[in-house]
């Protein structure tokens, strides 16, 4: 379903906007998409392999992490706004 930004009251465009984690202008246009749960494609995987790969990710994350230098909360949040940047250009952090 597609929206004008120009046509949403000023709750739905509060949130649309945090949503998307920055304003919106008045010309843009918001498609928005439900995913009912039958849509989404059943894992093909058994519940011991499910864990077994959850855990194979715990082991993986917990090494990245050993390896990782420590960094205050300040440049941790500007480390993901400038990742967040660099994927959406007109992204603006809400403070």
């Amino acid at each position: 379903m597609l929206h004008h930004v120009k046509d949403l009251s000023p709750e739905q465009r509060q949130a649309v906007e945090n949503l998307l984690g920055r304003p919106v202008a008045e010309d843009e246009s918001v498609s928005i998409k439900g995913i009912r749960p039958s849509a989404i494609i059943p894992s093909r995987l058994s519940l011991d392999e499910r864990k077994e790969a959850l855990e194979r990710l715990r082991h993986y994350f917990a090494k990245v992490d050993e390896q990782r230098k420590p960094v205050s909360d300040a440049e941790e949040e500007e480390i993901i706004n400038e990742a967040l940047r660099s994927t959406r250009p007109n992204f603006r952090p809400i403070h």
